[in-house]
C-alpha cells in the first residue's frame, strides 16, 4: 500500500471508494477487513485535511474595489 501522505486528494477518495465496496461486500477475511478499516480511516483523514486545505486557499480570496482578485493575508 502507498503512502497516504503523498496521495492527491482525488486518489485517496478512489481508494477509499474501492475500499468501502469491498467492506460492504463482506467477503473479506476478518484481519483483511480490519487492515482495510484502518487504512479507510487513513484515507479519511487525508481526504478531510486537503478538503480544509483547499477551503482556506478558496476563503483567502479576496476581491478588490477595482474588481480583480488577490489573496488575503493570512496573518
Amino acid at each position: 500500500m502507498s503512502d497516504v501522505a503523498n496521495l492527491s486528494f482525488e486518489d485517496a477518495l478512489a481508494e477509499l471508494e474501492k475500499i468501502v465496496r469491498g467492506l460492504e461486500g463482506g467477503q473479506q477475511k476478518l484481519e483483511e477487513a480490519i487492515a482495510c478499516y484502518e487504512r479507510g480511516t487513513l484515507l479519511r483523514r487525508h481526504c478531510e485535511a486537503k478538503l480544509a486545505e483547499a477551503e482556506a486557499r478558496v476563503q483567502a480570496i479576496v476581491e478588490r474595489s477595482d474588481g480583480s482578485l488577490a489573496l488575503k493575508d493570512m496573518e
